[in-house]
């Protein structure tokens, strides 16, 4: 379980295929430089969110870790299979605070952005989400991108699912790989899990 609230920027130093080259099915091997991104906690089995997606740590040193991403995962998200930075954020320990949402680590699907671009001192983020994970969203509501805990400043339906608003505050940008983004691009969401608990609990009421 996590928070949405990361605690360093790591780098994909390398990508190994687990396959053939002609296998179509198969995950990888990354390799992730820690940089900031503490590591004297870890142990082999522990879990890290990797923009978003939870990841177990199968190999580490002092300055770096590894982990393996099912080909499944790998279809379901990005940046996971490419060099480059990435946010971290170790999982939660008992007693931890919770400052940013409930995060569970399981990308639910991608993103587009639609809108990127400054407005005073921060930056606005739109992001067009796919109709299966539309009804999720909502006003004020919380929501994963790339491992980040956000809020929602407006939902905008349509007919391919929904835009969302979002405003980026400078620190946020700093410390994560957000400011990298681009329109047109795509990003790993995850709606907030409670929003699905509320929709089984309402899809009995009539059984």
């Amino acid at each position: 379980m996590f928070t949405g609230i990361i605690t360093g920027i790591g780098h994909i130093k390398s990508v190994t295929p687990l396959g053939t080259a002609d296998d179509k099915d198969s995950g990888v091997r990354l390799h992730v430089q820690a940089n900031n991104f503490d590591l004297s906690r870890i142990k082999l089995g522990d879990s890290i969110a990797i923009q978003g997606a939870c990841m177990t740590v199968i190999a580490f040193d002092e300055t770096s870790f590894e982990v393996e991403v099912s080909r499944e995962s790998l279809n379901k998200t990005v940046g996971l299979d490419q060099i480059g930075e990435v946010n971290l954020e170790h999982a939660m320990r008992l007693g931890d605070t919770l400052d940013g949402h409930i995060v569970a680590g399981h990308v639910d699907g991608k993103g587009l952005i639609t809108v990127f671009e400054p407005v005073g001192e921060s930056h606005l983020l739109k992001i067009q989400i796919p109709a299966e994970l539309s009804k999720y969203l909502a006003y004020k509501g919380s929501v994963v991108v790339n491992g980040v805990s956000l809020t929602v400043n407006s939902v905008e339906d349509n007919a391919d699912g929904c835009e969302i608003s979002i405003n980026l505050i400078p620190h946020t940008l700093d410390v994560t790989t957000l400011k990298h983004l681009q329109r047109g691009g795509e990003v790993n969401i995850e709606v907030d899990l409670l929003s699905r608990y509320v929709e089984r609990i309402l899809s009995l009421q009539n059984l």
